[in-house]
């Protein structure tokens, strides 16, 4: 594995492990049609942590490109969701990941 390869792979796990977090947290937080709601993105979130540990044991570079665009995808979104609570924390934050 290469370093570009270990960035990439490190900075995709790191932003899944926040998500889990934040979906957590919210989980912990709601009641009622909320929290089960906040349950169902834990449950993505949790396979997408799994997900990112792959191309750490397999070295694959294809998982990792796909993993990688998942997850960009899911912090692109987490800053619209940013942007329309006004929160500049929830929105710089996912969109520098994103980029």
């Amino acid at each position: 594995m290469t370093l570009p390869f270990l960035l990439c792979a490190s900075i995709t796990a790191i932003s899944a492990i926040t998500s889990l977090g934040f979906s957590v947290n919210a989980a912990l937080d709601a009641s009622g049609v909320t929290r089960t709601m906040a349950l169902y993105a834990c449950a993505r979130s949790v396979a997408l942590v799994v997900a990112s540990a792959v191309p750490f044991l397999s070295g694959s570079t294809g998982w990792l490109q796909a993993i990688a665009a998942s997850m960009i995808v899911v912090q692109a979104g987490d800053a619209v969701v940013g942007a329309t609570i006004n929160d500049r924390i929830k929105t710089y934050g996912p969109a520098g990941t994103a980029l």
